[in-house]
């Protein structure tokens, strides 16, 4: 088995994974509201370590993708930084598990409408959270260099629109906290930025003639 493709592999699954078992646990725990309540918010409550458990996992898997990137496009356009500000992302997606958002907005049922005390915990998970959204939003614009190198015209917008959307996205929650369209506008670029990774993870791995890495 081709290791390197095994681990781009991995790229494709992360985002669907989390963002199913995140919309899953959205649409079915009290007192959460899509339009108002970041996902991060899940990780409180007695079901709390579903999505704790939710975020590392996606954060090992990215980081397997990311070893997997390195392997693939080693000694070419992107195989520097793209495989490393992934990683980065994955790495906060872990230590965002570990240290959980403090609860907010109301959720879990009994937090104040506006919010409650902040923990060094919760401040963790921010600093945590904010570092991963600027590295994968950096990876979107490197690697639509390479692809607009390789006159992957498609794929070089797809990038550049995913990483100026997911950057505004990220800039209008942290701005308006509790805002539905701010809050929306959030929801929606994550799932895109997490599409984004699952189209290029299935690109590179449907294309053997880019992995240039050792094989098993």
């Amino acid at each position: 088995m081709n290791v390197t493709r095994s681990l781009l592999g991995w790229g494709a699954v992360a985002g669907p994974f989390y963002v199913i078992v995140s919309l899953a646990q959205a649409l079915s725990r009290d007192g959460f509201e899509l339009t108002r309540h970041q996902w991060s918010l899940l990780e409180n409550g007695d079901l709390g370590w579903v999505q704790v458990a939710n975020l590392f996992l996606t954060g090992v898997m990215l980081l397997a993708f990311s070893v997997g990137l390195r392997r693939a496009l080693h000694g070419s356009a992107g195989g520097t930084w793209s495989p490393l500000l992934i990683g980065v992302f994955g790495l906060s997606l872990m230590v965002a598990g570990v240290f959980r958002a403090d609860p907010a907005l109301g959720f879990p049922p009994g937090t104040p409408p506006t919010g409650g005390a902040v923990s060094s915990h919760g401040v963790v998970h921010f600093a945590a959270a904010g570092v991963g959204f600027l590295a994968v939003a950096a990876s979107c614009f490197v690697l639509a260099r390479r692809f607009s190198g390789q006159d992957d015209r498609r794929l070089a917008a797809w990038s550049r629109a995913t990483g100026a959307v997911f950057l505004a996205g990220f800039l209008c929650v942290a701005s308006g906290a509790g805002s539905v369209a701010a809050n929306l506008a959030f929801t929606g670029a994550v799932v895109l930025v997490f599409g984004w990774l699952a189209a290029v993870a299935l690109h590179l791995y449907r294309m053997p003639t880019h992995l240039t890495a050792a094989q098993s």
